[in-house]
C-alpha cells in the first residue's frame, strides 16, 4: 500500500487553465500583428505592433510563471506525502465501509494482511467492528470523531476525519507512544479518566507517580466530597496531603479527563484558584502549546470542544508566524510583551481575540496564563479603515487606467474614422475597418466598467419615474432570466421621482436580476418591488449611515440558494465572485455598487443560504438634489448639412488624439490651431488680433490644466465658448467646470461625428445675409 494523491486532477486542471490562458495572449498577440501588417498608416501600425509585442511578452510571463508553480506544487506534495508516510502514528485511507485503501508505513507495519480497520485493531478491541462502523457514521455526518480506549497498559486513541465524499484518515494512538515522549523529556500531568459513577478507568504514569499507585475510585483520592473543579483540592497520596490545582474535560459517553496540577503553596480557596467563575476568559498552556484548562468564560468565548490534546494552535489562527515560537519567547522571559491579535477559529462567527501571555512556575514546571480579550469590534473597525484604503487605491488604480485607455481608444477610433471617410463598402479594407471600430466600442464598454467602479464615469442624470423606467426595460428582463424563472413587479402607486443615469441605473437592474437567476438553477421566482421610504431618524447598518429623509426604494428579490455569512460582506469588492471560472468575473456586483453610490444612493444586502438574497436599493427623491445650472454633459447634435467657417483653438496634451481631432475639424471647413498645453495655448492668445470662436481642451495635463487656462483667457475673451474633454470627470473638475459659464463636455472616447457635430454646434451663429432690395421684384412681377 502506497500513500494516494488525491488532488491530481485539480493540478491538471490549473495547469491546463494557465496554458490555456498563455494560449490566448498569444493569440491575441498575433491578431495585434497581424492587423498591425493590414493598416496602412504608420501610427497605427506601430500602435497595434507594440500593443501586440506587449501581450507576447506576457504571455511569456503567465507561462513560465505557471511552470514554476506547477514545480513548486509538485515538491510541496512530495515533502507532504513524504511527512504524513514518514509520520511516527499509524495513518490509514479508508472508505466509507472501513476497507483500507492506503497506508503509511507505520500503518503498515501495523496492520499486517489485514485489508479493513477492524481486522486491523480486532486483536487489541473486544468490538473492533462495531466501534470502527459507529465512528465511520459519526465523521461521516459531523465531519470527524474520536474515542478513546482505557487499557491495562495504557490507552488507545482513534481519530478519524472525513477528507471528501466517501475517503477518511485515520489516525491510531496507543499509549506506549506517550510514554515514550515522557522519557525523551516532554512533561506530561498527572491525568485520571473517571467513568459517570466515579470510578478511575485509567491513570497515566505522571498521576501514578503523584498518588503513589493506583486507585479505583475518585473517593480514594479526593475523599468522600470529590473534587471542586477550578479550585485547589487537597489529593491523598502515598506520601500524605499534596495541593493540587484541579481542571477536567469532557470526552463523551458519561466519561471525563480530571488533570491535577501541583502547586508549591496552597491556595485559599474563593481566590485566584476559583477561576471557573470569573468573568475574564483564562487558558492555562503548557510551553509545548496544549491547552491544560480553560475557564467557562474562555469555553465560551472559544466556543470549540475542547480535549485533553488540544492544542493552542488549533483555537487560533492569524498570528504571522509559528505560535510555538510565540510560546516558547514568553516561557523563555524574552522581552516584555507578549500580547498579539489573533482569529479564533470558531465557525459560526468571525472573532478576534487579544491574547496576553504570562509566566508561571507550578510544581518547579513552567506554564502560561493566557488572558483573552474580545477585539471583534477593534478589528471591525480596523476592517473598515483597511477596506476604505484598499477601496480607494483600487479606485484610484482604475480610474488611471480607464483615463489612459480612453485616449487611447479615442486615438484609434477616430483615425478609424478618418480611414473610413476614404472607404466605401465595396473597399476590401472595409471590413478590416468596421472589425477595428467595432472592438474598439466593446473596449470602450469594458473601460466604462472601471469608471462605474472607481466612480469616475461621466454620469447623464434626469429625472426618472422607476415605474416606467422598470416597464421599458421589462421586455429585456424577460429576455435574461430563463423560462424557469418568473419576473414579478411590485410598484408604490405614489412614487416620487429620482435623478439618475437611466442607462447605469439599468445596467445595475440588469446586473441584480442575471445574479438572481443564476442564484436559482432550477427555477424561482425574482421580485422587484419599487415603495417610498421615510426616515425620521438615521438608518445604520453594514459601515454606512442613511440621513433622515424621504427616499425611493427599489428590492431586487431572488429565490436562490443564498450567500454564505462569511462571503456577505465580500460581495461588493472587486473580482470577487462564487461563481465557477469562466462564468462571471466578479465586477457585476463592484460595478453596481460604483453607480448607486455615485448617484448619492446606498445599496445593501440581506441573505439566507437555502432562501434566497435581496438586494436594496436607496436613492433620494428627486428635491433633495441642487444642481448648477451651467457645465453640463453635452449631447451630440445632428450632422449639419453644410460646413461653416469658424477658428478652433484646440489644447491636447496627447498628440494622437490632437491630430486626430485637428485633421476631423479641418476636414469640415473650420480653421484650427494646436497647442500641446495650457501654457502654449496662452502664448498663442497674447496675440490681441486673433480672433478665436471656439476653445476645445483637454481637462487634465501636464502643468496648467484645462479649466486652468480657460479661466485665464475669458479675462480678455469673455464671449468665447469652451468644450471640454476628458476620459473621466474628475470629482474637482465638476465644480471648476461649474464656475465656467457656456462650457459644454464631451466624454472620451469620442468618433468622429460626435467631435464634429458638438463643434459645429458651439459655433456662433454666422452673420444673416442683408434682405435684397425688392424693387427690381416688384418691377419684375409687374411686367
Amino acid at each position: 500500500m502506497a500513500l494516494t494523491a488525491l488532488d491530481s486532477g485539480e493540478e491538471a486542471h490549473f495547469a491546463r487553465h494557465d496554458l490555456l490562458r498563455s494560449g490566448l495572449l498569444w493569440a491575441l498577440a498575433a491578431v495585434l500583428f497581424l492587423v498591425a501588417a493590414v493598416v496602412v498608416h504608420p501610427d497605427l501600425r506601430f500602435m497595434f505592433s507594440a500593443g501586440g509585442l506587449m501581450v507576447l511578452l506576457a504571455g511569456g510571463v503567465n507561462w513560465t510563471y505557471a511552470r514554476w508553480r506547477q514545480r513548486h506544487k509538485s515538491k510541496v506534495s512530495e515533502a507532504l506525502g513524504a511527512m504524513i508516510a514518514l509520520g511516527p502514528h499509524q495513518q490509514f485511507l479508508s472508505d466509507s465501509q472501513g476497507r483500507i485503501l492506503a497506508a503509511n508505513r507505520a500503518g503498515q507495519a501495523g496492520a499486517g494482511p489485514a485489508d479493513t480497520l477492524a481486522g486491523c485493531l480486532e486483536r487489541e478491541l473486544a468490538d473492533a467492528e462495531g466501534l470502527v462502523g459507529a465512528l465511520l457514521l459519526r465523521a461521516a455526518e459531523t465531519g470527524a470523531a474520536q474515542e478513546v480506549i482505557p487499557r491495562r497498559d495504557g490507552r488507545l486513541e482513534l481519530h478519524v476525519i472525513r477528507l471528501t465524499e466517501g475517503y477518511f484518515q485515520w489516525q491510531v494512538e496507543r499509549e506506549v507512544v506517550l510514554v515514550e515522549r515522557e522519557r525523551a523529556g516532554v512533561p506530561r500531568l498527572p491525568m485520571l479518566t473517571v467513568s459517570a459513577k466515579g470510578a478511575i478507568l485509567f491513570m497515566n504514569a505522571a498521576a501514578r507517580d503523584v498518588i503513589g499507585g493506583r486507585r479505583t475510585a475518585l473517593r480514594d483520592v479526593f475523599g468522600d466530597g470529590g473534587p471542586r473543579i477550578g479550585e485547589v483540592n487537597t489529593v491523598v497520596t502515598e506520601r500524605g496531603g499534596q495541593q493540587c490545582l484541579v481542571a477536567d474535560f469532557t470526552i463523551g459517553a458519561g466519561r471525563r479527563e480530571i488533570y491535577l496540577l501541583p502547586t508549591e503553596a496552597p491556595m485559599p480557596a474563593g481566590g485566584t484558584a476559583h477561576f471557573e467563575g470569573l468573568p475574564v476568559a483564562l487558558l492555562k498552556i503548557a510551553i509545548d502549546g496544549r491547552v491544560l484548562s480553560a475557564n467557562r468564560a474562555a469555553r465560551d468565548l472559544i466556543h470549540t470542544p475542547l480535549g485533553p490534546r488540544t492544542d493552542i494552535s488549533v483555537l487560533m489562527e492569524g498570528l504571522g508566524r509559528s505560535i510555538q515560537d510565540w510560546l516558547a519567547e514568553a516561557a523563555a522571559g524574552h522581552g516584555k510583551h507578549h500580547s498579539e491579535f489573533l482569529r479564533l477559529t470558531r465557525k459560526d462567527r468571525e472573532v478576534f481575540v487579544q491574547v496576553n501571555l504570562s509566566r508561571a512556575v507550578e510544581g518547579g514546571d513552567i506554564v502560561l496564563i493566557a488572558v483573552l480579550s474580545d477585539a471583534t469590534e477593534l478589528k471591525s473597525l480596523e476592517a473598515q479603515f483597511v477596506q476604505s484604503q484598499k477601496m480607494q487605491a483600487i479606485g484610484q488604480l482604475a480610474g488611471g487606467v480607464a483615463h489612459d485607455f480612453n485616449n487611447l481608444l479615442t486615438a484609434i477610433s477616430g483615425h478609424c474614422d478618418l480611414l473610413l471617410l476614404r472607404h466605401d463598402q465595396g473597399d476590401p479594407d472595409y471590413g478590416d475597418l468596421m472589425q477595428i471600430n467595432q472592438n474598439t466600442n466593446r473596449a470602450a464598454a469594458l473601460v466604462g466598467q472601471l469608471l462605474a467602479f472607481s466612480r469616475k464615469q461621466n454620469l447623464r442624470p434626469e429625472v426618472l419615474d422607476l415605474r416606467d423606467t422598470l416597464a421599458d426595460l421589462t421586455h429585456l428582463l424577460n429576455r435574461l432570466v430563463s423560462e424557469k424563472v418568473r419576473l414579478t413587479l411590485i410598484h408604490d402607486p405614489e412614487l416620487e421621482a429620482v435623478r439618475a443615469d437611466k442607462r447605469q441605473l439599468e445596467q445595475v437592474l440588469m446586473n441584480l436580476v442575471v445574479n438572481a437567476r443564476d442564484a436559482m438553477p432550477s427555477g424561482g421566482e425574482v421580485t422587484i418591488q419599487t415603495e417610498r421610504l421615510r426616515l425620521r431618524e438615521p438608518l445604520e447598518r453594514d459601515r454606512a449611515t442613511v440621513p433622515p429623509g424621504d427616499y425611493v426604494c427599489v428590492r431586487v428579490r431572488d429565490e436562490g440558494v443564498g450567500i454564505p455569512p462569511d462571503k456577505l460582506q465580500k460581495v461588493f469588492e472587486p473580482f470577487f465572485t462564487t461563481k465557477r471560472t469562466g462564468e462571471g468575473t466578479g465586477l457585476g456586483l463592484s460595478t453596481a455598487y460604483g453607480i448607486v453610490k455615485q448617484t448619492g444612493g446606498y445599496i445593501f444586502v440581506d441573505s439566507t443560504e437555502g432562501e434566497g438574497t435581496c438586494f436594496t436599493l436607496i436613492f433620494p427623491k428627486h428635491d433633495l438634489y441642487e444642481h448648477p445650472a451651467p457645465g453640463k454633459i453635452a449631447q451630440p447634435a445632428a450632422r449639419p448639412t453644410a460646413p461653416k467657417g469658424g477658428v478652433v483653438l484646440l489644447v491636447e496634451d496627447e498628440a494622437p488624439v490632437r491630430s486626430f481631432a485637428s485633421r476631423a475639424l479641418r476636414l469640415r471647413g473650420l480653421t484650427v490651431l494646436e497647442a500641446g498645453s495650457g501654457e502654449e495655448a496662452l502664448e498663442l492668445l497674447e496675440d490681441e488680433d486673433l480672433a478665436i470662436d471656439l476653445f476645445v481642451s483637454d481637462v487634465v495635463m501636464p502643468g496648467v490644466d484645462g479649466p486652468g487656462w480657460v479661466t485665464q483667457a475669458r479675462e480678455s475673451r469673455p464671449e468665447v465658448k469652451v468644450i471640454f474633454m476628458s476620459g473621466y470627470a474628475e470629482e474637482s473638475f465638476s465644480d471648476k467646470q461649474a464656475r465656467i459659464a457656456n462650457s459644454v463636455f464631451l466624454p472620451k472616447p469620442f468618433s468622429l461625428t460626435d467631435l464634429t457635430s458638438l463643434v459645429l454646434d458651439q459655433l456662433p451663429p454666422e452673420p444673416a445675409a442683408p434682405p435684397a432690395d425688392p424693387a427690381p421684384a416688384a418691377q419684375e412681377m409687374l411686367s
